[in-house]
């Protein structure tokens, strides 16, 4: 009798052994901390190891209690297959979480929550504007000319919006949201008309002049900064968008350095929940010695900016009522320690009343001042990865003080450090 205990105790242990034999992951959170909003980027080669998929078929992912995890497949380099996917978890301190695969057609693709979003508009005949997923900007050689709705390359995620001008000024800039959900599309419409008055959404929080702004991008040679601007050709490119993150290139050609002319790309993603986005800067034509240099605008700066390590990141920063709203607004630059270079200010100097006039429409020129940048090291074709953090004040009472952005910081900055396992 015993015998016949053993044996069915057995064969129902195959049964069920076979029943969830389903592909499947293993993802663990190395950290003593909690994880929210974490994506995690699987590539076709690892999703490959663990299911067999057609070329028809796309994979899905299901927790453990057999609920759907928000994910999208991107195909980045643009040759129609895709060839990562990326997927969105959250993870309490050092947990462990195994997902299974399933195999569904394209056309059965589930749909997720969109917390991510990119907008280049061109204006057209009418007025209104047409968004477009690649395009080059005019050069300001024949005259200055404003094409792009918001002026700008735009991306966002629930918690905050960034813009980069779409013309020779290349400056970034930020607005501030008051509420979770998705504008930039309804800039100039008549649901947004003025982004400059504070409104139930947010509005635009940064004056930006000729400097940097919130992160934008200038090489360093022998200690002077050339601004990536007014270049021969900028162009946009929007590479994936969805619910999970949105990525895009700005590609530049004809960048004048010291008397050489150079290349440069900027690939931007953009993550849901997160107050900063990811920048991946490649120069093509880098020296020894130069730097990929970005950074922060200071002209309502009072108060001494800032600087610290934590995890495996260098971070400087600033923190002051410097907002368009006149309150506080808080912004940082995130850059791993190994390949930090110089941290300084530059000048506060007018360049434009002087003299040096690239955009009289904007009283902007192209020399850099007002800025508080941080340097990296430049390897000729090589990707350096930044990130750039900013909060503001009126959204929540954490961002009203320094301590508080420095928390925070932190936080993210021990969370990049300490990846997803991924078995």
């Amino acid at each position: 009798m015993k015998t016949n205990y053993l044996l069915l105790f057995l064969l129902a242990a195959v049964i069920f052994s076979c029943s969830n034999n389903q592909p499947s992951i293993t993802l663990i959170n190395p950290l003593d901390v909690d994880k929210p909003d974490e994506v995690i980027i699987l590539s076709r080669e690892q999703v490959n190891e663990k299911i067999s998929l057609s070329d028809e078929q796309l994979p899905v992912f299901k927790s453990g209690a057999g609920n759907l995890v928000p994910s999208q497949v991107d195909d980045l380099n643009g040759d129609g297959n895709w060839d990562e996917v990326a997927v969105l978890l959250a993870f309490v301190a050092n947990e462990t979480k195994m997902l299974t695969i399933e195999p569904v057609s394209e056309n059965e693709y589930p749909s997720f929550e969109k917390r991510t979003n990119l907008r280049l508009g061109i204006i057209q005949n009418d007025g209104t504007y047409k968004e477009v997923d690649a395009y080059d900007a005019l050069p300001c050689t024949e005259g200055f000319e404003i094409i792009a709705q918001g002026e700008s390359v735009s991306w966002e995620n629930d918690k905050i919006a960034f813009r980069n001008y779409f013309d020779c000024r290349n400056v970034k800039d930020l607005f501030g949201k008051l509420l979770p959900g998705l504008i930039i599309d309804k800039i100039h419409t008549e649901e947004i008309t003025n982004y400059h008055d504070l409104d139930d959404w947010g509005m635009d929080v940064l004056h930006c002049g000729s400097s940097l702004g919130s992160g934008g991008i200038a090489l360093m040679r022998n200690d002077s900064l050339f601004r990536l601007g007014s270049t021969k050709k900028y162009s946009y490119q929007k590479l994936t968008e969805g619910p999970v993150r949105s990525v895009f290139e700005l590609r530049y050609s004809g960048w004048e350095v010291d008397g050489e002319m150079l290349e440069a790309v900027e690939r931007i993603s953009i993550y849901p929940g997160k107050y900063w986005f990811e920048s991946d800067v490649t120069v093509n034509g880098c020296r020894e010695g130069d730097q990929i240099v970005t950074g922060i605008v200071t002209s309502m700066l009072k108060r001494e900016p800032f600087e610290f390590q934590a995890g495996d990141f260098q971070c400087i920063g600033t923190h002051d009522v410097q907002s368009l709203n006149n309150d506080e607004l808080g912004m940082a630059v995130l850059v791993p320690k190994n390949e930090i270079g110089k941290i300084g200010r530059t000048t506060d100097i007018n360049f434009f009343k002087l003299g040096y006039q690239t955009v009289v429409e904007k009283s902007f020129s192209n020399i850099i001042s007002e800025t508080y940048y941080i340097g990296q090291k430049c390897k000729d074709k090589v990707p350096a990865k930044h990130y750039f953090a900013a909060v503001w004040g009126l959204e929540k009472d954490q961002w009203k003080t320094e301590d508080g952005f420095k928390q925070y910081l932190q936080e993210e900055m021990n969370k990049l450090s300490g990846e997803i396992v991924i078995q």
